[in-house]
């Protein structure tokens, strides 16, 4: 008879904002829940936790992705970069500081995310027009409707870059 408060752990190897980590988990832990919850990097927000607001936006080697979508399993052996790992030293990275230049926050709950996906949008190059940074950054929702401002920002941040 199976036992039923078995819980299938795995040790998930990644390396987070520059450091390697290794952290034994339920297989069923979220990125989200592994940085949020074991790794303590509360930057990254738990919004809608089922993909839909892009609080949780992260980069996974590279890429954006909400990471209440994906298993901490899954991501093994990756690199994970969330908003703690933008800044280099005391210098902030070029998206954030023009996310303050532009005022492009309000409550500043979805921020984070924002600028996580603001950054891959600039290096995907998506920036070509306001319409097209707003189409890119679509899936980062802000409750308090800063969507001019946070456009604003992507655009100057685009500008900085080339």
């Amino acid at each position: 008879m199976p036992d039923e408060h078995f819980t299938p752990e795995v040790t998930v190897t990644l390396r987070v904002n520059g450091t390697n980590t290794q952290v034994p988990c339920d297989v069923r832990t979220t990125l989200l829940d592994l940085l949020r919850e074991r790794l303590r990097l509360t930057g990254t927000k738990k919004g809608c936790d089922r993909g839909e607001c892009g609080a949780c936006t992260v980069h996974l080697d590279g890429r954006r992705v909400n990471a209440c979508m994906v298993l901490a399993a899954s991501a093994d052996g990756s690199e994970v970069t969330t908003i703690e790992g933008l800044a280099r030293d005391d210098e902030l990275h070029p998206v954030q500081q023009a996310f303050i230049e532009a005022d492009a926050f309000q409550c500043g709950f979805c921020t984070p995310g924002q600028i996580m996906s603001a950054v891959c949008c600039i290096q995907e190059g998506h920036t070509g027009s306001n319409n097209e940074i707003r189409e890119w950054m679509s899936g980062n929702i802000c409750r308090c409707s800063a969507y001019p401002q946070i456009a604003a920002a992507v655009e100057a941040a685009a500008r900085k870059e080339l």
